[in-house]
């Protein structure tokens, strides 16, 4: 393997929405940086069981639209 070619790891603090911080180590940054989360398991629907907007775009729904009525 080549030398030198490695992000340097370092410890930073992440800050959830809520308010809960955590350290871990990352690139992100110099050490000692703080990220903030602007979507995290705290608040993302995925998670929380929220309501999710699902877009049907697809080929199927294209046809139902433009045959939906068709003979009725």
């Amino acid at each position: 393997m080549k030398k030198d070619i490695h992000p340097d790891y370092h410890m930073i603090t992440v800050t959830m929405t809520d308010g809960s911080t955590f350290q871990t180590r990352s690139t992100y940054g110099s050490e000692g940086a703080t990220l903030n989360l602007d979507i995290d398991p705290a608040s993302h629907p995925a998670w929380t069981g929220g309501p999710q907007k699902l877009s049907d775009r697809g080929r199927v729904s294209k046809f139902k639209n433009k045959f939906g009525n068709f003979g009725l």
